[in-house]
């Protein structure tokens, strides 16, 4: 580790060198891209220095040990730089751990009601909700791209954009299938029955990330229509791209605009459809994705939502939390907090 960490080092020192160079301070993109692979190495090296000067004053205490007058002292300088070392290992462990190249992007997310009819649209209903609520209290900005309605409430399935500060590092756990146990509204004999609803979490993708030909697109127009196929535009602003090669249907009704709706549309199509060229690259290595939270199989019941004793597990880590009130309300920094920890844990493990 040290050695990687004195490359790291000594790569932030040429960075550096190389930013004052007034050849390269004259191309706007080299100096764009310099910059922010010093940005991304910055914390690690500053970490480091806190390491190598905690490693000096370490060896400072030892080198007195033995005089009489000092020796205190020196036990205690020898103590606490020793803990502090070791907390500083840890951290840089974790800091040299390679960061998922998503982590700091929006995502377009998709909920959807599966298993149990209209409960389940309900409930993923009652998801979007407790998802608008954590973006909020995380300073996020979320937008609906797409909805279509359920004819009790809720959604059959919806889709919308969250945009904010690290959305994907926290958000992306969340894909698979959520189980709600309660007892319905509909239910007269108070029987508590099982639904399920489906989260997708993508991360945006740029222009560059993946090339759509117009001749694989077959675009649609039609009138926006809102809960029982009622028309809410007159105009013909909502659009449907159908991508023909892969048969992925995207669909976008919310902006006034059809321009607008037709960009949309097809952001999120270029997004769903990197996220399809990601798992069949991942099926052609042959990697197991079972280890990986948040990156395992779509179809996987991730989580649980039992009503009558007001808990949320987490299946895959084992996790629960009795307070399920509170998690609907957007309290889901636990939950998340925990999967992270998991996560990290199980790299720093080689898993």
């Amino acid at each position: 580790m040290k050695e990687r960490l004195e490359s790291i080092k000594a790569r932030y020192e040429e960075l550096t060198t190389l930013l004052m160079d007034p050849e390269i301070m004259s191309d706007f993109n080299k100096i764009k891209a310099l910059s922010k692979e010093q940005s991304d190495l910055k914390e690690i090296v500053d970490k480091y220095k806190e390491y190598e000067t905690a490693e000096e004053h370490l060896k400072e205490a030892k080198e007195v040990l033995n005089d009489p007058e000092l020796r205190e002292m020196a036990e205690l300088e020898i103590e606490e730089n020793t803990a502090k070392l070791e907390q500083l290992n840890h951290e840089l462990e974790i800091l040299l751990i390679p960061k998922d190249e998503n982590d700091g992007k929006n995502i377009i997310m998709e909920i959807r009601g599966a298993a149990g009819g209209d409960e389940a649209n309900i409930f993923a209903g009652d998801l979007l909700r407790m998802y608008t609520y954590y973006a909020e209290k995380q300073g996020w900005k979320i937008e609906i791209d797409h909805q279509v309605e359920g004819t009790s409430g809720g959604f059959s399935q919806v889709e919308c954009t969250i945009k904010g500060e690290n959305v994907y590092s926290k958000l992306k756990y969340e894909s698979g299938a959520h189980r709600v146990q309660r007892v319905p509204v509909t239910e007269t004999q108070g029987r508590v029955h099982t639904s399920t609803a489906t989260v997708l979490v993508m991360p945006e993708v740029e222009d560059v990330d993946i090339e759509i030909k117009e001749s694989d697109l077959k675009i649609d127009v039609y009138h926006s229509s809102g809960a029982g196929g009622q028309s809410v535009n007159t105009s013909n602003s909502a659009v449907r791209i159908t991508h023909l090669p892969t048969n992925t249907v995207v669909t976008c009704q919310n902006e006034r605009s059809q321009l607008k709706n037709k960009e949309k549309a097809m952001k999120i199509l270029r997004v769903k459809l990197y996220d399809l060229m990601e798992q069949e690259k991942e099926k052609k290595l042959g990697s197991t994705r079972k280890s990986k939270i948040g990156t395992g199989d779509r179809s996987e019941k991730i989580r649980t939502y039992n009503y009558p004793q007001n808990r949320v597990t987490d299946h895959r880590i084992g996790f629960s939390v009795m307070s399920l009130d509170r998690v609907m309300d957007g309290e889901l920094d636990p939950i998340i907090e925990a999967l992270i920890t998991e996560d990290l844990k199980r790299k720093l493990a080689g898993e």
